[in-house]
């Protein structure tokens, strides 16, 4: 069978990885897992801290993909890295995990974001139908933009990443508020030292995965122009921002609510837009989620085809995945079968969202191995290492603390809740037996 016809042409600029970033780590867990991390916290020294903890070790992990999309520009990079640098095999068990809930992930925050901008819609629109038709329409509308080019999704994106920095701008106005209405009733409970080390670690386990999503950048290595220099200006460009906005809602948060209505808020962005805003704060809050949830949905239509590019050019799934239109650089068959599984959840998405659950121990497992192929690399290079871009600073020792980071807290997730996590596994495991059973049938075609 001939090599499917099609290039990757880079077309993607600084500021537009820079979007892409920002839309791949602000989902809804900024509107939502403050309140958990005020829980588990107990008091608003571990809670900022655990904040300012998640952020460094964060864009320690940033500098680590930095030099890593800067050494090597594959397309589906996060499979392709550890491919390389490992084995097939094993990145193949990792990544199927990910294609596997990536899709129903999406058709789940489809739903979310569809049912915040429901009581928005006229009567005959609202209700679980006009729910469901919302997020079918959604999905569908950034098919279409993205089977225009790559180029109109990146522009779709910087459009709707631009939006949702201004709306969360306009909500960390609460950093001047100041409540003269009532009180605001600050809860600081006294912590023994071991106490204190358990709250933060609990804190920082929801932390550290709201700041995650930047890692799947490396999916476009072959769509950056200069990705030596680009790559690593546009992770940098998207975390700092993304620091700086978590820190500034985290204390509008703080500031508006106070530390124990901040703990008790199931909503808690929506309650902080309504002292702000009044009545108008509840319809302001739906359009800033309904804004995230466009921005992660049309970054992942963006980024995944590029992983079954990679697969396909292992030979692990059909050269039709790889095939890439000379003129729009779509991959148009990977983009419809993305699509097309992607509706399919709809009618199945508790059974997925259980999925996507069940996976978070192997997360960090995943995250830790993309990083860690950096030290592959390095060995590779050798002394007369060729590589001219970036490199991360405090090597071996950032880079190191950084993947045992990742391994404490993969543990920590294994540990907290073992019956997910057994189930999480077994379908890492069950990647073996598919990898080898995709290869048998592509050497057979």
């Amino acid at each position: 069978m001939p090599e499917p016809s099609g290039k990757i042409r880079p077309q993607i600029g600084v500021f537009d990885l820079g979007m892409i970033v920002i839309s791949l780590v602000i989902g809804i867990g900024i509107f939502r897992t403050p309140a958990i991390v005020a829980k588990q916290a107990g008091s608003p020294e571990i809670f900022f801290s655990a904040w300012i903890a998640g952020g460094v070790v964060s864009l320690i992990g940033a500098f680590v993909f930095a030099e890593i999309g800067s050494r090597h520009h594959f397309p589906g990079g996060f499979y392709k890295l550890i491919s390389t640098a490992f084995h097939p095999l094993y990145a193949f068990m990792i990544n199927w995990v990910i294609v596997l809930t990536y899709g129903a992930g999406m058709a789940g925050v489809a739903l979310i974001g569809s049912e915040y901008l429901n009581p928005l819609l006229p009567d005959f629109a609202r209700g679980q139908k006009g729910i469901l038709v919302t997020a079918i329409i959604t999905l569908l509308f950034f098919y279409v933009v993205n089977m225009l080019g790559i180029k109109s999704g990146s522009r779709t994106q910087n459009i709707l990443s631009s939006v949702k920095i201004l709306m969360m701008l306009a909500l960390c106005t609460g950093i001047f508020y100041s409540n003269t209405s009532n009180e605001v009733v600050t809860v600081t409970p006294e912590l023994s030292g071991g106490n204190w080390l358990s709250a933060f670690g609990a804190s920082l386990i929801a932390v550290f995965y709201t700041f995650g999503g930047y890692q799947q950048t490396l999916n476009f290595g072959a769509d950056i122009k200069d990705p030596v220099r680009n790559t690593p200006r546009g992770i940098f460009l998207g975390m700092f921002l993304i620091l700086a906005l978590y820190l500034a809602l985290n204390y509008t948060y703080y500031n508006v609510l106070g530390y124990e209505g901040l703990s008790n808020s199931s909503l808690i962005a929506a309650d902080a837009a309504n002292v702000l805003f009044g009545p108008s704060g509840k319809i302001f809050f739906s359009l800033a989620i309904f804004c995230s949830v466009l921005g992660f949905i049309n970054a992942t239509m963006l980024s995944l085809p590029r992983v079954y590019y990679a697969l396909a050019d292992d030979h692990i799934l059909p050269q039709i995945f790889k095939k890439v239109n000379e003129r729009t650089q779509v991959q148009e068959f990977a983009l419809t079968f993305l699509i097309v599984t992607t509706l399919l959840s709809l009618w199945v998405l508790d059974t997925f969202e259980q999925i996507v659950n069940y996976v978070m121990s192997v997360d960090g497992i995943a995250l830790a191995s993309a990083a860690a192929t950096l030290f592959v690399f390095r060995k590779r290079a050798g002394k007369n290492d060729p590589h001219q871009g970036f490199k991360v600073w405090g090597y071996p020792y950032l880079p190191g603390l950084f993947v045992l980071f990742l391994l404490v807290t993969a543990i920590n997730v294994i540990v907290t809740d073992p019956s997910s996590a057994i189930v999480g596994w077994a379908l890492f495991l069950g990647g073996a037996p598919l990898y080898y059973i995709l290869q048998w049938l592509g050497k057979r075609k």
